[in-house]
């Protein structure tokens, strides 16, 4: 069977994720693209999702969950990052903000050969996410924010001080358990150098 192939934008414009830099309002000691965030927050996700199952009898799809995480902020393609302080600083520019994501990702999807517009949406859309799912990126998203920040003031940068502070209580307030498993088990690692990570893995 052919298909007619027509020429789509839809990748070129995903390739272009790299040149969205995060944290606009604040001096960055390491500059952050929207595209390395999208896979630390599939990877976290991923484990997050993992941890569920085996931990605290989850029965939730991590590979769905990855896939999704990894276009969770595809839109900022069309929108760029808008800081969190301003998204939120009241509900009306919340919701005018949300409706421009909307926006944004439907003419992602109208760029796509039809027979892929519906898988897409699927993962493009956060209304289109279980809430199980759902969840477990948005944490995952946080968690990676946190990350970012102990990065930053272990480089002497005390401009993320407080965020990190304010990332950390959210995180701790959680209601979901594999964010308090993650936590424990795997943050207190991302604070240590080079030489402590290795160390104990040479015999």
């Amino acid at each position: 069977m052919s298909h007619t192939v027509s020429s789509s934008k839809f990748y070129a414009y995903l390739s272009r994720l790299r040149w969205i830099k995060r944290w606009g309002l604040m001096r960055n000691s390491e500059p952050e693209n929207v595209m390395e965030h999208s896979w630390e927050v599939a990877v976290i996700a991923h484990a997050l999702a993992l941890i569920r199952n085996e931990f605290f009898m989850g029965q939730v799809d991590a590979n769905a969950i990855a896939t999704a995480a990894l276009f969770h902020d595809a839109s900022e393609v069309l929108t760029g990052d808008l800081p969190t302080p301003i998204k939120y600083f009241s509900s009306s520019l919340t919701t005018a903000y949300r409706q421009i994501e909307a926006i944004a990702c439907d003419e992602l999807i109208s760029l796509l050969p039809d027979p892929l517009k519906t898988a897409y949406k699927a993962l493009l859309s956060d209304d289109q996410q279980p809430e199980s799912h759902h969840q477990i990126i948005k944490a995952a998203d946080t968690l990676s924010a946190y990350l970012k920040c102990l990065s930053e003031l272990r480089a002497g940068n005390l401009e993320f001080s407080i965020t990190a502070r304010e990332l950390e209580q959210k995180l701790n307030d959680s209601t979901l358990p594999e964010v308090g498993y993650f936590m424990q088990t795997f943050v207190p690692a991302c604070a240590l150098p080079l030489d402590g990570i290795l160390k104990g893995l040479a015999t």
